[in-house]
């Protein structure tokens, strides 16, 4: 049995589900010190956005508890933009016509060092899913080169076997975010117009064996607004549930990222305001105390300055989302756009004055 079965279940629910909750079911999840899949439900809800000052304190409590104040930085490093898939909602999509790169290992190096002179430890590697481009084999030949600079490598590529993660963990790779995407299966099913990520138990069953192969660190969660993000947070905060039940050496971790603008003309189905985000990041933060939340640049300043203090424990600074973006930028197509775009110092500046420590190293790779 894996999560698939719940998740087939949240995903084709009404999207007025949530409107069944009541003020008296928020008061009592809010009333405790640990919710339950019940409680979780309910602070999603329409009737829980009066209730989010409240639903604030507590997490900053919740957070503060389990993680003090440090704040882990991080940066996405592309290794190449060529993908055999065709998704509605993606600049790498394989119908997008520009010209496709893969970095050689001068390259990998040579963004490594600008990355490394960043002060940043921590890495993510990133890939368009085309498994002729990001093989087993070029993907180990990189880290040869990025264990020299970074402590921590983590991947974000197309889903592999339990087998070939097993090798990646064995060559330094600790790490894997994988999104769902859209945990709604006939969205799912429409927007994957073609190549193997139409597969969508794949997809969804490869967290667990990314952690059944020994990764230290898996981060899952949805693009909201693909659909009902109510229906989508609930889904992936069970997900990150059912991971940690389940494979309790693994560091599990949500992130929240709204679909940004991109080469290509699919437009969201749905909007997914500030307060829907703030809602959806508090929520998870009382119904997983311990889990990480990872905060990106694609929000704005302003907005990631106020998020800091909701429950987030990694955020990136400084990212660029091209193929060679930090030696060569603005050379080739960028997979998203991003909205902060502040340097490592000043998101360092940002958090000291918010009473945060930046963490730029809190693992070694063996």
């Amino acid at each position: 049995m894996s999560f698939y079965e719940q998740a087939v279940t949240y995903g084709g629910w009404d999207d007025s589900v949530f409107d069944q909750v009541s003020a008296s079911d928020v008061e009592r999840a809010l009333s405790k010190e640990e919710i339950n899949q019940r409680d979780y439900f309910a602070l999603l809800s329409p009737a829980a956005r009066p209730y989010l000052e409240t639903m604030a304190k507590k997490a900053q409590a919740n957070t503060l508890r389990h993680f003090g104040k440090a704040m882990q930085l991080f940066l996405p490093l592309y290794l190449s933009d060529y993908c055999v898939n065709i998704c509605k909602y993606c600049s790498f999509s394989a119908d997008q016509n520009f010209p496709r790169r893969r970095l050689t290992m001068d390259e990998v190096e040579k963004e490594a060092k600008v990355i490394s002179d960043m002060g940043i430890k921590h890495i993510i590697l990133l890939s368009g899913e085309s498994y002729q481009h990001s093989s087993i084999a070029y993907l180990q030949e990189s880290m040869r080169v990025l264990s020299k600079y970074f402590s921590s490598v983590g991947l974000e590529i197309q889903p592999l076997e339990e087998s070939e993660y097993e090798e990646l963990v064995a060559s330094g790779v600790d790490g894997l975010t994988v999104y769902q995407e859209v945990y709604n299966y006939d969205i799912y099913k429409d927007i994957h117009v073609k190549g193997p990520k139409k597969n969508y138990k794949y997809r969804l069953d490869t967290p667990e064996r990314c952690a059944k192969a020994g990764m230290r660190a898996v981060n899952v969660g949805a693009l909201l607004g693909l659909d009902d993000w109510r229906k989508e947070s609930f889904a992936a905060g069970m997900h990150a549930a059912y991971l940690q039940d389940r494979y309790l050496e693994t560091d599990v971790s949500v992130s929240f990222p709204r679909i940004r603008p991109h080469a290509g003309s699919y437009e969201p189905k749905v909007d997914v305001g500030d307060a829907d985000l703030v809602q959806a990041m508090l929520a998870l933060r009382l119904f997983l105390p311990n889990a990480g939340i990872t905060l990106s640049t694609r929000e704005s300043p302003e907005l990631r300055d106020k998020l800091l203090q909701l429950g987030v424990t990694k955020i990136s600074a400084s990212s660029s989302t091209e193929v060679g973006g930090y030696s060569e930028p603005d050379n080739t197509q960028s997979q998203f756009e991003i909205s902060d775009e502040r340097s490592v110092a000043e998101m360092k500046r940002v958090l000291k004055s918010q009473g945060f420590q930046p963490i730029v190293k809190d693992w070694q790779m063996i």
